[in-house]
């Protein structure tokens, strides 16, 4: 393992840097892999940020994203830029399943793995670890990285600023999660006076719906939500159908699953989604309720305590009812 150190040491000297986050990157995701190339770039190293898929539209304005290379556009190309990289920067993910196509690749790669990341359970492919499961955002952690780790805060330019704001604002859900903690508002306070602008990265994310985003969050409120008041918990079930009726693309049902959540009363929320190759599902909750230990235990996946996700290969209506069917298990938490 790296000491920070030996990382200053070793990053003093130009390097190949591949920077990657995982499989459908969110706005921690995305945003904490355009800070860290921005401020690595800014170093004199030569960076690519490679990441396995596509992702939502909604994030096509941030500073950088134009430099973004999909893995699977040109496989062989990124596998070489991948072999050929001294440190290999993994980034809000500590599993290397989580980068689908590219896993094999990056565990092959003799370059030094750097792993920042905030989710339980880490897997120990990495050579040098900044990791805290409480931090609210890898965007959170990266700062920290950076600033006081690297102690390079007078490198935090405005384009990492924006990157690292939107990083945080979307995994606390705009601050409101219970994540949030007085440090949280004090970086994102220190980001904006270093060049964040708080409310134009807010209109960016949050106010550039499609029209056909639109009117299928109208439709899945109302013809797809359930709600189950014996268990205080909320459900959306979405079918392939209902993803092509309304052309629906990368990103369109982000944040879908906090509408259920929502409603006065609910304790739990599921979005659980057919997505042809695999059934997803998408757990969030409020107080001590266990969503990663459900993910974990029942469909394959994991994350935090009031977040959490997973995927079942079953039919969708096979996924609905197991869902329904462990709740009882956990009446007691649901129902105090």
């Amino acid at each position: 393992m790296f000491t920070p150190e030996a990382l200053k040491k070793e990053l003093a000297k130009p390097k190949h840097i591949v920077v990657t986050t995982h499989h459908k990157p969110d706005g921690d995701a995305l945003g904490s892999s355009l800070a860290v190339y921005h401020w690595l770039k800014a170093k004199g190293h030569a960076v690519h940020v490679i990441v396995p898929s596509d992702f939502a539209a909604f994030l096509d304005w941030m500073p950088g994203r134009q430099d973004v290379k999909i893995y699977l556009d040109d496989k062989a190309a990124h596998d070489a830029l991948i072999a050929e990289a001294d440190f290999i920067y993994c980034l809000d993910f500590n599993g290397l399943a989580r980068i689908h196509a590219m896993e094999e690749a990056v565990r092959q790669a003799p370059g030094a793995k750097i792993m920042i990341d905030h989710h339980l359970e880490p897997e120990n492919f990495d050579d040098y670890r900044h990791w805290d499961s409480q931090a609210a955002a890898s965007a959170q952690l990266v700062y920290d990285f950076i600033a006081n780790v690297m102690d390079e805060h007078q490198s935090i330019t405005p384009d990492i600023a924006t990157c690292l704001y939107t990083g945080i604002m979307t995994d606390t859900g705009s601050f409101r999660f219970q994540t949030t903690t007085p440090a949280t508002h004090l970086i994102a306070a220190d980001l904006i006076t270093l060049g964040a602008q708080n409310w134009k990265i807010h209109e960016a994310v949050y106010n550039s719906y499609t029209e056909n985003r639109l009117k299928f969050l109208g439709f899945c409120l109302l013809n797809r939500l359930e709600v189950l008041h014996e268990y205080r918990t909320a459900l959306f079930s979405i079918s392939r159908e209902d993803l092509n009726r309304f052309q629906i693309t990368t990103g369109d049902t982000e944040g879908l699953v906090n509408y259920a959540l929502a409603i006065s009363g609910m304790k739990l929320a599921a979005l659980i989604i057919d997505r042809t190759e695999q059934v997803k599902l998408s757990l969030r909750s409020v107080g001590d309720f266990p969503c990663n230990e459900v993910c974990k235990t029942h469909f394959n996946g994991g994350g935090h305590r009031n977040a959490a996700g997973g995927n079942s290969n079953e039919p969708l209506t096979n996924v609905v009812l197991k869902f329904k069917s462990i709740l009882p298990e956990y009446k007691a938490l649901l129902i105090p």
